[in-house]
C-alpha cells in the first residue's frame, strides 16, 4: 500500500470551523505531525481523535523529515497539522511537502481555515488581486521589503504579532503614506474578533489606545493606479 501525506487545516480559533473531512482523515491516518503537541492535544481530544502525535516544527523539520519520508515509503498515511490554520502558510510544511514530492509520495492538501482569507474579504479592499507576505523580516531586509511593497499595486496582506504591530503600522505609513487605506483584523473567529478599517494613521491611533492581544492580519490597499482598478468597479462603470 502506498503512503500518503495529508496537509490538514485546523481551526484558527473557533472549533466549529473544523471540517468533517479533516476529522475523518485525522482519525484514519497512522500518525499525526503537530507543530506543538501541547497546543493540538485539546483540539484532537475535542473531536475524539486518538492517534500517535509527533512534534514537527521549524526547529526540527529538516532533521525529522528523513524519518517521516521513510515512514511514508513504508506505506503509512501521515497527517500534518499546524497550531492553527493551514500547514505551510507561515508555518512549517513546505520542506516536508517538497521532499515528499521528490520521493514520488502522494501529497493531498485539504481546504480549510486560513486567517488571511477572511481578513482580506472582510477588509473591503480589492480582493481580485493581492500579495501575501506572511511575516515581515524583523531586522535584515526589512527596509528593502518596505521599499518594494511601496510600489505594489495589489492589496498587501501580512501577519504581525502584538508587540510589533504599532511599529509596523508606523513604518508602513512612512513608506506608503499616512493616508493609505488599510484594515487590521485580530482574534479572527474568536469571541473578541475585531476588524479596524481606515487609514494607516487612524488604525495605529486606534490600537495605541486599545487592546493589543492575539494574532493580527494587516491588509493594505495597493499603490493607486488606474490600470489596477478592481474588475468589479470596471464592470459597474
Amino acid at each position: 500500500m502506498d503512503g500518503k501525506l495529508f496537509l490538514v487545516p485546523t481551526p484558527i480559533g473557533n472549533l466549529e470551523d473544523m471540517t468533517f473531512r479533516a476529522i475523518r482523515i485525522l482519525k484514519e491516518c497512522d500518525l499525526i505531525l503537530a507543530e506543538d503537541t501541547r497546543t493540538s492535544a485539546p483540539m484532537l481530544k475535542h473531536f475524539g481523535i486518538d492517534k500517535r502525535v509527533f512534534s514537527h516544527h521549524q526547529h526540527n523539520e529538516h532533521k525529522a523529515t528523513s524519518e517521516i519520508i521513510k515512514f511514508l515509503n513504508e506505506g503509512q498515511k501521515i497527517a500534518l497539522i499546524s497550531d492553527a490554520g493551514t500547514p505551510a502558510i507561515s508555518d512549517p510544511g513546505f520542506f516536508l511537502v517538497r521532499e515528499a514530492i521528490k520521493n514520488d509520495i502522494a501529497v493531498e492538501c485539504l481546504p480549510g481555515a486560513t486567517a488571511f482569507v477572511p481578513a482580506l474579504v472582510n477588509s473591503g479592499l480589492p480582493a481580485d488581486a493581492f500579495c501575501f507576505e506572511g511575516f515581515l523580516p524583523v531586522k535584515k531586509g526589512r527596509q528593502t521589503k518596505f521599499k518594494k511593497l511601496a510600489e505594489e499595486d495589489r492589496t498587501i496582506i501580512l501577519y504581525e504579532s502584538p508587540h510589533r504591530l504599532l511599529k509596523t503600522l508606523e513604518e508602513f505609513a512612512q513608506y506608503l503614506g499616512a493616508d493609505r487605506q488599510a484594515s487590521v483584523s485580530r482574534e479572527l473567529t474568536k469571541m473578541f474578533e475585531e476588524t479596524v478599517r481606515g487609514t494607516l494613521v487612524e488604525i495605529k491611533s486606534h490600537f495605541e489606545n486599545n487592546t493589543l492581544k492575539g494574532e493580527f492580519v494587516i491588509c493594505i490597499a495597493g499603490k493607486p493606479n488606474v490600470k489596477s482598478k478592481n474588475k468589479y468597479e470596471d464592470a459597474e462603470e
